[in-house]
C-alpha cells in the first residue's frame, strides 16, 4: 500500500509541477508595468527548475510501476503583477509542503533515493518562494 501511495503522490505533485511550467510561461506573456523586463526573466528562469523536477517525478513513477499523469492543475488567472507574484508564492508554499509529505512516503516506502530528490527540489523550492517574497517586500 505504501508504494501505491507513493505513486498516487507523486503523480499528485507532477501534476502541480505542470502548473508551475504552464503558470511561469502564461505569467512571463501576461504581466506588464514597469518591472515587466524583470518579471520576465524572473518567471522563465524558474521553468527549468520546474521542468527538471517534472522530469524526474515521471521517470521515477514509471520506474515504481505507475503511469504518469498528463494533466495539470489549473493555472490561477490574475491581474496585476503583485498577484501575480502572490500566486506564485502560494503554489511554491504548496509545493513545499507535498515535498515534505512525499519525503515520508518515500521513507514508508523504503525509496532512499526518492527521499533524498525530494529534499533538494524542497531546497529548490524553498529558494524560490524565498526570491518571490523578497519581490513582494519590496512594495508589490
Amino acid at each position: 500500500m505504501s508504494r501505491d501511495a507513493l505513486i498516487d503522490a507523486l503523480n499528485d505533485q507532477l501534476s502541480a509541477e505542470y502548473q508551475a511550467i504552464i503558470q511561469y510561461i502564461q505569467y512571463s506573456a501576461v504581466v506588464t508595468g514597469p518591472h515587466r523586463p524583470e518579471l520576465v526573466t524572473f518567471f522563465r528562469a524558474e521553468i527549468p527548475d520546474e521542468q527538471s523536477h517534472a522530469q524526474y517525478l515521471a521517470d521515477k513513477i514509471a520506474a515504481l510501476g505507475g503511469t504518469p499523469t498528463t494533466v495539470a492543475k489549473p493555472v490561477p488567472t490574475a491581474s496585476t503583477p503583485r498577484e501575480l507574484l502572490q500566486n506564485v508564492l502560494e503554489a511554491e508554499e504548496q509545493a513545499i509542503a507535498a515535498y515534505t509529505r512525499l519525503i515520508k512516503l518515500a521513507d514508508a516506502a523504503g525509496e532512499i533515493g526518492i527521499r533524498t530528490q525530494m529534499e533538494n527540489f524542497v531546497q529548490d523550492e524553498t529558494g524560490h518562494r524565498d526570491e518571490t517574497r523578497k519581490i513582494l517586500q519590496g512594495g508589490w
